[in-house]
Formats: C-alpha cells, structure tokens, sequence
C-alpha cells in the first residue's frame, strides 16, 4: 500500500508568500487611480509599471542565473508566453473591459480564471476537482462577487465581457506558468522577463495606435495630499510589481497553481481593505460577509489537498510540474 505522503514541504513559507503577493497586488488600484486621476492612460502606468520593474530585477536576475543559461534558453518560451499573457494579455484585457463594464463586473470576470486553472489540471494533468474544491471554488467566487458588489441593472456589453475573459486568461496564464516552470529557473528571472516581455509588448501597441498611451508629470493627489508623481509611481513599479510578482511566483511554486490561485483570491480583500485606509473608502457589511465567503472557500480547498484525503485519491502533480 503506497505510504501517505507528508504535508507539502514549505506550505507556510508558500502561503506567506501568497498572502504577500495578494496584498502588493491590491495596492495597485490605489497607487495606479492617483495617477490616472492626474492624467496618466491606464496603459501608461501598466507600462511604466512593469518596465520600470524589469529594469530593476535585471541585476538580480543576471546574478541569479549565473551557471544556469542552459536552463533560461530552454525557458524562453515560457518567459515569453509569461509576459505575452499573464502580463500584457491580463492588464490589457481588464483595462479594456472597464471601458465597457462596472470595474466590479470586470474583476468578476478576471478572477474566473481561478476556474480556468482548475479545468486545466484537470484537462492537462488528470486532477479532477473533487467535492471540496468545487464547493471552495463556489464559496469564493459568491463571496468575491459580494465584494464587488457586481448585483444590480446593468447591461453588460459583449465586448467587454470578452475583454473580461482575456484577462481571466491571462490570470490562469500566470498561476499555472509560475507553478510549471522548470524549477532551476529562479523566479526573480520569470518574473523579470516576463515583465520586459510585457513591457515591450505594451509599447509596441502603443507605437500602433492601437493602446492610448500617455502621462503627465506634475503633482498628483495621493491619500489626501499633493504630492510628486513620483512617489505613486515607486509605489506601483516596487510594492505592486517587484515584490508581487516575485513573491506570486514563488508561492505557486510552492503550492501549486490551483492553491496559489485561490489564495490569489484574497488580493481583493486587500484591495478593499487598502482603499479604506488610504482613500477612506469603508467597505461594506456585504463585502465583510464576501470577504468571509473567499476566506472559506480557501480553506475548503486546502483542506481537500490535506495528506490524508489525497491518499486516497490520485497523487497531485508538484508544483513546477511541466504541462
């Protein structure tokens, strides 16, 4: 009889990473609104953000694959395919759909992609979501909509529903390539080369006509203050991309895409909880109950992925396991 296999190794370490992700992530919003507020396109900070930060990790990711160039060649479809969707392809899907929907609805949207990934390691790697999953994954996606508050009349436009779906894609895109990539590949060097990927991606459709693509760079309102744009903007390129997407990547290869998807799920809570402490934005008693709902659905799901109830089902594929 095959043994039971032991907790995965580094669980903590992974869901710490996680959580920190979600929480850099979801201070994108409010860094990103002063300067669109002043004046930037949405495209502009998106580039900015991300090209700045490439720039950023070049050295560390230089340094981190010294001895390795083997394994960066080998990964340079992957990189590539990183920054072409989990990058460019998810902002410029969610930016496109809040032209056509309430920012709510267009969350919504992006954040099926946490059922995209499920549906692929199913597909792909034979794990089929068993009870406690699905219900985890109804738990959170109920209580992320209770958070976004996407209830009400309005009609939603087929362009943007489908703009939605890309960055659902791209999402997907980003937790399973994070997990799958071959695990000699440090993670600073994904997440630096996907984001350069990104970042020229993002200004050749701008040189196109086809991304508006503009800034302005005088004071901006942050927080209740005027202040230099370029403190916002450190704000964007180094809580909201450096250290996100660093930290994302190396908690899904820890946990595996599924996982580190639904733990993803918490970067809303954030999100909201950031704009109440610096726009003063109260959250809501819906979003509180919503907030509970994500939170239980996490925990169904981890707790279907305990030792004991897969032993008696078929044996996950690892974390950084190839597609």
């Amino acid at each position: 009889m095959r043994p039971v296999r032991s907790a995965r190794p580094g669980f903590g370490l992974g869901l710490g990473l996680a959580l920190l992700s979600a929480a850099t992530f979801g201070t994108s919003g409010t860094f990103a609104r002063s300067l669109i507020d002043a004046g930037w396109s949405a495209g502009a900070a998106v580039a900015v953000r991300v090209g700045v930060a490439a720039l950023i990790l070049a050295v560390p990711a230089v340094l981190a694959l010294r001895g390795r160039w083997g394994v960066a060649r080998r990964s340079l479809a992957d990189v590539g395919l990183f920054g072409l969707l989990a990058v460019g392809g998810a902002q410029l899907g969610f930016f496109n759909a809040v032209r056509y929907l309430p920012v709510g609805v267009a969350l919504l949207l992006e954040y099926s992609g946490i059922v995209l990934v499920m549906l692929w390691m199913w597909l792909r790697h034979g794990e089929r979501p068993r009870r406690l999953t699905v219900a985890g994954a109804v738990a959170a996606v109920v209580g992320l909509g209770l958070v976004l508050d996407v209830t009400g009349d309005a009609r939603l436009d087929p362009v943007g529903v489908l703009w939605g779906l890309m960055a659902a894609v791209g999402l997907a895109t980003y937790f399973v390539l994070s997990a799958r990539v071959h695990p000699d590949l440090p993670s600073v060097a994904l997440a630096c080369g996907g984001m350069a990927f990104g970042a020229v991606v993002l200004v050749g459709l701008g040189a196109l006509g086809v991304l508006p693509l503009h800034a302005t760079f005088g004071s901006v309102g942050f927080a209740g203050h005027r202040m230099s744009w370029l403190l916002p903007t450190a704000g964007l390129v180094l809580v909201a991309a450096v250290i996100s997407y660093v930290s994302g990547i190396g908690a899904a290869r820890i946990l595996g895409a599924a996982l580190s998807s639904f733990v993803g799920l918490t970067e809303v809570l954030f999100a909201v909880l950031i704009a109440w402490l610096v726009l003063d934005e109260l959250p809501g008693v819906m979003q509180l109950i919503g907030g509970a709902f994500v939170v239980a659905g996490i925990a169904l799901v981890r707790l279907d992925q305990l030792p004991g109830r897969r032993a008696a089902g078929k044996e996950p594929v690892p974390a950084g396991a190839g597609s």
